[in-house]
């Protein structure tokens, strides 16, 4: 267990690094960064910086001796380098985590494996076996790379007029899952948290709407039955104890149907705070950021209420421009990351609106 004075180590120095630096803070513990040369905004409110890439051990060796653990902002850390850090210094999630998380068709076959509902899906790594798999899974459908997709990179849509050659073109012949499309009525996100100790909490269910693949607003409570809320949350928690996770994360889900006729399946888990938890920054009693510095230092997790109806929208490229105009809205929660440049798809910054 973590103490007052003690020191978080973060792999990563973007956004989401910094409001858990900034989580850290009111509770006397320090945050050390560690991220490669760039736009790092965590800098600007941590204690201690480490400037080297992902992969020199040297580097990884120094900063796990100058911390008590080690978390991330990102799921995207190589591998090599949780190994490095964990023989020297706990790693929270653990680096199985990642493993799993890290490979869409790893992901996808362990949550089918807990007998949660996913969309078909086959692994592809030719054009030959896409065109094979196409003959099962059918159209329309999408091709999405196992590694390093985000923010809809990495994938292809195939109608009846995009041949499997120009989809695989799209994706640069990486190593594939081709999966069903789902004519969903919404998509919606769970993001919860479970202890060292082993307690598992989880945030109400919140609906998300996207603009050009990018979260554009989450809205809380979302328009499912209590039913539907019931079963996101449980399978949330299934799979946190399923991984040992420990820390924050995010369940992604297709709502299919509606009324007594909801369908839920698990599009993706991301094993780190997450942009549709955003609103829990002053929508909830305890933000998402607070609830992973908790549940990485060992300590009992914070209450999961929310505080009214919420609305929660990205600021993306230019719209960070607005921010004079919103600092005038009485009662609007305004978060602006400190990057320097506003560039088209980037994230900026984050609104939130609570109704009491």
């Amino acid at each position: 267990m973590l103490k007052p004075g003690d020191t978080i180590g973060i792999l990563g120095g973007g956004q989401l690094a910094r409001m858990m630096a900034l989580a850290a803070a009111p509770f006397g513990l320090k945050c050390h960064i560690f991220a490669p040369e760039g736009d790092n905004p965590a800098f600007d409110v941590s204690a201690a910086r480490t400037v080297a890439g992902y992969e020199d051990a040297e580097a990884l060796k120094s900063f796990a001796a100058s911390v008590s653990v080690v978390t991330y902002e990102f799921e995207n850390v190589p591998s090599t380098t949780a190994d490095i850090l964990s023989a020297h210094v706990p790693v929270l999630p653990a680096p199985r985590a990642l493993a799993i998380t890290q490979d869409r068709f790893t992901e996808k076959s362990f949550i089918r494996e807990l007998g949660l509902t996913v969309p078909n899906f086959i692994a592809v790594s030719s054009l030959e076996e896409l065109e094979a798999a196409l003959m099962t899974i059918g159209r329309p459908s999408v091709l999405k790379t196992r590694r390093l997709g985000y923010d809809g990179k990495g994938q292809a849509m195939i109608r009846e007029d995009v041949s499997a050659r120009d989809a695989w073109d799209a994706i640069g012949h990486a190593p594939a899952i081709l999966e069903a499309f789902v004519p969903f009525e919404r998509e919606v996100s769970v993001v919860a948290a479970r202890s060292l100790a082993g307690e598992c909490v989880a945030y109400d269910v919140c609906e998300n709407r996207h603009k050009h693949h990018i979260l554009d607003k989450t809205l809380l409570p979302a328009a499912v039955s209590p039913r539907t809320e019931a079963h996101a949350k449980a399978a949330a928690q299934k799979i946190a104890e399923a991984l040992g996770y420990v820390g924050v994360f995010a369940v992604e889900f297709f709502v299919a149907g509606s009324g007594d006729q909801e369908v839920l399946l698990v599009n993706e888990i991301a094993p780190r705070v997450h942009n549709s938890g955003h609103w829990t920054l002053g929508g909830a009693e305890t933000s998402q950021f607070e609830q992973h510095i908790r549940a990485v230092s060992g300590w009992p997790l914070g209450s999961v209420k929310r505080l009214g109806r919420i609305e929660m929208e990205n600021l993306i490229g230019d719209d960070v421009a607005r921010w004079a105009d919103l600092l005038a809205e009485p009662g609007l929660i305004i978060e602006l990351y400190g990057k320097r440049e506003a560039r088209p798809g980037r994230k900026m910054g984050h609104i939130t609106r609570v109704i009491r």
